[in-house]
């Protein structure tokens, strides 16, 4: 069935003249005449039966239909231009599509992608930030990390390590002590992470505390922005130890308590089913179920 959408041509001219607001711009911008914008822009809206601009003496203006299509565009374009380089960029490689969660990938999985390189020389690894599950059949991903209880419907999970969070701080708030107590803690700023509301409660629950305020606090949705935060001493944050191994080696972050939040979930390599038999894959499971072995609680 023929597909009811105007041509490449009208489409990328009708863009290019949206967001300068001037054919004259975007016939310049294009390579092309002024005349051959304006008649792209006049076959677009003849198909579309909507007119995009209003033409005056003073130039060309966006209607609101015309503002409200070229954004739509303007990010389909966007996409068909990722995905075009990224073809390009593969030229036959043996590549891996891999979504993973922010902290855990720049924080932990990157400094180590350096070794799976010299293991796999012939596979690339490209990794993308999301942080909630996902049709894989909806998607370019061949798999994904991500942290929960490791049911995602058509795939194979393999658990890598748990979270198991410990109070962080700057070392100013930790003054002359080596450590606070928990009754202490409870007076301090809390820091809190989105996607873990419930983490502090928990926490001073496992040490038989009811603390009224233990769901207060500024709240942030990255690890990496709760370190910052703690970092410049706005409170304290219940971090995973793995992920900020720099910030507590050049004691910028320390630990304030040694008491550690043990979590129900963990992280998990997702393969979807139907490329389990992937060589590539298999691979990189091996080798990220070696790597995460040192830390998974025994």
């Amino acid at each position: 069935m023929r597909r009811k959408i105007p041509s490449t041509t009208a489409l990328i001219s009708f863009e290019a003249a949206a967001r300068h607001e001037s054919f004259t711009r975007a016939a310049h911008e294009l390579s092309l005449t002024q005349g051959a914008i304006c008649r792209q822009i006049a076959s677009l809206e003849e198909f579309l039966s909507v007119e995009l601009f209003r033409r005056s003496k003073r130039g060309v203006k966006l209607t609101e239909a015309g503002l409200s299509y070229s954004r739509r565009v303007a990010t389909q374009l966007d996409a068909v231009e990722r995905d075009t380089l990224s073809v390009m960029g593969q030229q036959g490689a043996n590549t891996i599509e891999l979504a993973v969660v922010p902290t855990f990938g720049t924080q932990w999985l990157l400094p180590r992608l350096k070794d799976f390189q010299q293991q796999q020389p012939d596979v690339t690894v490209n990794l993308t930030n999301r942080t909630r599950p996902f049709l894989f059949a909806d998607t370019d991903y061949d798999a994904a990390i991500y942290f929960g209880d490791g049911d995602w419907s058509g795939t194979s999970s393999y658990p890598l390590m748990g979270e198991n969070p410990l109070p962080v701080c700057s070392p100013s708030l930790l003054g002359d002590l080596q450590s606070l107590s928990a009754h202490a803690l409870a007076e301090l700023p809390l820091l809190q992470q989105t996607t873990r509301p419930y983490a502090w409660r928990q926490w001073f629950n496992a040490q038989d505390m009811s603390v009224a305020r233990d769901m207060t606090g500024p709240r942030y949705e990255l690890f990496s922005m709760l370190a910052q935060a703690a970092i410049h001493e706005m409170g304290v944050a219940l971090i995973p130890p793995f992920l900020i191994q720099r910030e507590l080696a050049e004691k910028r972050l320390v630990i304030a308590n040694q008491l550690t939040l043990h979590s129900t979930k963990a992280y998990y390599l997702m393969i979807p089913e139907r490329k389990i038999e992937s060589a590539s894959l298999q691979a990189f499971r091996d080798w990220l179920i070696k790597q995460a072995a040192a830390y998974r609680l025994v």
